[in-house]
């Protein structure tokens, strides 16, 4: 399967810090490799309703939830764009990620199975110079990928609070510049022990 990225970009703001990360990390793919990006600020998705037991699931079929179903089943690789708010992903993000839950239960699709194998990544901007801080929001791409069989690429971090501050984080943008070139391993719950 040839490989194509979808770009989830889940700031309040274009052209922030993190966009402009992911932009220079994406600038180093090779020109084979096909590259969609939505704007989930633009292309909002409704609440989710949790309808597990409550009804049929259908799949979405118009709208900006269409648009962003069909777009995470044709990837290969899902880069989640967020800035660090209150130390995890963006409210767009969340959303996103929770409409991944209605997907799992959505007829013919097979989400879990169709996703196994794939590979998420993540690229944020934060204020604080300590990149610990930002341990849930790779925590929660992280446990995604594994309950999705997925493989994780891992999360190119950046310093940047005001616009353009990123540009000028030398070794962000260094990372950047093969951050998508790396090997992603299989994506592991921390309790889960790898086997040899």
């Amino acid at each position: 399967m040839t490989r194509r990225f979808l770009f989830v970009l889940g700031s309040s703001r274009s052209e922030g810090n993190t966009e402009l990360l992911a932009r220079r990390a994406a600038e180093q793919l090779p020109s084979d490799v096909e590259q969609q990006w939505i704007d989930l600020a633009e292309h909002p998705l409704p609440d989710f309703e949790d309808l597990r037991h409550d009804t049929d699931h259908v799949r979405p079929t118009i709208g900006n939830t269409a648009r962003l179903f069909d777009a995470t089943l044709a990837a290969t690789d899902i880069v989640i764009v967020s800035p660090l708010y209150w130390y995890s992903v963006s409210a767009h993000v969340k959303r996103y990620l929770d409409h991944w839950s209605g997907w799992l239960r959505t007829p013919g699709v097979e989400f879990k199975a169709t996703m196994a194998g794939r590979t998420l990544w993540g690229v944020t901007a934060l204020a604080h110079q300590e990149f610990e801080v930002a341990d849930p929001l790779v925590g929660t791409l992280s446990n995604s990928a594994a309950y999705l069989g997925m493989r994780f690429g891992g999360v190119l971090l950046g310093n940047g609070s005001k616009p353009g501050d990123v540009l000028r984080d030398t070794d962000a943008l260094g990372r950047a510049k093969t951050f998508f070139a790396q090997e992603a391993p299989l994506a592991r719950f921390p309790y889960e022990q790898l086997t040899p």
